[in-house]
């Protein structure tokens, strides 16, 4: 019987939890290493007086970016988690409730990023479209 729990269930489930933990800590390092390289590359921006006007604004694009980007891998995490690992309707409720709150955080950092809503984006780039004749 021993052998059946360490090749059975419990080793499956050990499996896919170190995935889980594994995609947790690729999203985790997304955020971090792309963090880094915003503001690596804002200091050079920003030490060349030709590309220090925008530098900053750069730096808010790049670090939304990245986050969103570490966001989404951490969604997938959670929903593997969920679904592979322990399906209960707690656990799906306790991820209806996070996938909420990073779909909001997602969602204000596109507006923050694009400075726009998503619905307006069409008049702000036929407004920047070169005219057509």
């Amino acid at each position: 019987m021993e052998d059946c729990t360490v090749l059975g269930v419990s080793s499956y489930d050990h499996i896919v939890t170190d995935v889980v933990k594994t995609v947790e800590a690729f999203g985790t390092a997304i955020m971090v290493a792309g963090g880094l390289a915003a503001f690596v590359v804002f200091a050079l921006r920003a030490w060349s007086p030709d590309t220090r006007p925008g530098s900053y604004e750069a730096l808010r694009r790049d670090l939304g970016r990245s986050i969103l980007l570490g966001l989404e891998v951490l969604i997938l995490a959670d929903i593997v988690r969920t679904i592979i690992v322990a399906p209960t309707l707690t656990s799906v409720a306790v991820l209806g409730a996070i996938v909420l709150v990073r779909v909001i955080l997602s969602f204000s950092l596109e507006v923050e990023i694009d400075g726009t809503w998503p619905w307006a984006r069409w008049r702000r780039d036929r407004a920047t479209a070169p005219p057509t004749d």
